[in-house]
């Protein structure tokens, strides 16, 4: 434990499901981390319980219309801390003095900002929002060797990618690596076919198996977009083309991914399922620190298996590999797409298999472009949603 320096760190996201978990290990090393920078979405009154516990030096609301009521319930909880909000106050914050690692778990592209602002400033980046780099890959890589910090994933899969490979983020031929391999559970739909999905509802889409997610994420993963986005992310974050990462479905979730070696070698990351493992790990690295994760019992479990992805019956994923092979900035259209018709799905306004449709649609009428700064993407990720709303409108 002495070779883990004292950790200074800001959550994003702090009252959703990554943030939860970042918060319980923080709080099980007292010694090592203190969460000094909170920030969350709309959810006012969880994040003030949560400054009350945890103290921050800064609390951070997205939506500036309830700064006031945060304001108002820190006073009455005799809790001082400064107290912003929007967007721009959460860029901010991720690169201020107050903290030294920033865990990036704001969902969607509304983290983007934030996450770019963190590599900027040298942080230490626990990187759990996968759309950041999926929209920016190559502008967010720039942004962090300009900084200088450095960026551990924290997704259970690219972590584990991350623990199988030496010295974290390697040059792959440089290290032997053949292939990456990530696992995906099949979610809840896993062996349906397309004719057992036309009816499928929202909440039997947000009940997956083996993971308490988010909604927006839960439906990622019963279409397998979520994979998809993982695969982009995965050729970002250790420089693997398309064709050196491949996917197989893995129901009990234990083997988070695989790394193939040139010498036959195939090393797995496993663990019981629990985003705790991957936070502790990136929080700590290179050092290991108890996560509260109830050790794995291989005797006591199911028979590993696994299987190859039906492409055809989940297209998401199909779609996440053509656009990553499209190049430019057609995964940042791909994910535009996708959190519009995931919202719509949500709504009640779009059918489960619609969610594929859609998306299809909106790359069909946007080719990609380079991508050349943020800006030029915010403008990109616009003209995608207005175009997926536009279909979507035409359609009823």
């Amino acid at each position: 434990m002495s070779n883990v320096p004292f950790r200074k760190v800001a959550v994003f996201g702090a009252t959703g499901s990554i943030g939860g978990s970042t918060l319980d290990v923080i709080a099980r090393h007292p010694e090592r981390f203190r969460a000094s920078v909170l920030v969350a979405h709309r959810n006012v009154a969880a994040l003030a319980e949560l400054c009350v516990r945890f103290r921050p030096d800064l609390a951070v609301i997205a939506d500036p219309a309830l700064e006031g009521e945060l304001s108002r319930r820190l006073a009455a909880a005799g809790m001082r801390c400064d107290v912003a909000s929007g967007h721009d106050a959460i860029a901010q914050a991720a690169a201020s003095p107050l903290c030294d690692t920033v865990v990036a778990a704001i969902v969607g592209a509304a983290g983007l900002d934030s996450t770019l602002a963190a590599a900027r400033g040298g942080k230490r980046l626990l990187l759990a929002n996968k759309e950041s780099i999926v929209m920016a890959g190559a502008l967010l890589l720039e942004a962090l060797a300009a900084g200088g910090g450095e960026l551990i994933p924290v997704d259970s899969e690219h972590n584990a990618i991350f623990q199988c490979l030496p010295g974290g983020r390697p040059k792959l031929d440089d290290s032997g690596v053949r292939r990456l391999i990530l696992t995906a559970s099949g979610g809840p739909f896993r062996g349906r076919t397309r004719a057992e999905l036309a009816g499928v509802t929202p909440e039997q889409a947000c009940k997956h198996p083996n993971w308490v997610m988010g909604r927006k994420i839960s439906v990622d993963s019963a279409t397998l977009m979520n994979k998809g986005l993982e695969v982009i992310e995965a050729h970002h974050l250790f420089g693997a083309p398309p064709d050196r990462i491949d996917v197989l479905v893995h129901p009990q979730s234990l083997v988070h991914s695989l790394v193939e070696y040139v010498d036959g070698s195939v090393l797995a990351q496993l663990g019981n399922p629990d985003m705790r493992t991957a936070i502790a790990h990136a929080l700590a690295w290179p050092a290991r620190i108890e996560a509260g994760v109830a050790p794995l019992d291989l005797a006591a479990t199911a028979p590993l298996a696994f299987q190859h992805p039906d492409l055809a019956t989940f297209r998401c994923l199909a779609l996440a590999f053509q656009a990553l092979r499209a190049g430019g900035d057609a995964t940042a259209i791909l994910n535009a797409a996708n959190e519009v018709a995931v919202e719509a799905f949500l709504a009640g306004g779009l059918s489960f298999l619609g969610i594929a449709d859609l998306v299809e649609s909106v790359l069909a009428e946007l080719p990609p472009q380079a991508v050349v700064d943020v800006q030029t993407l915010n403008e990109r990720d616009r003209l995608a949603r207005e175009a997926a709303r536009r279909i979507l409108r035409n359609a009823c």
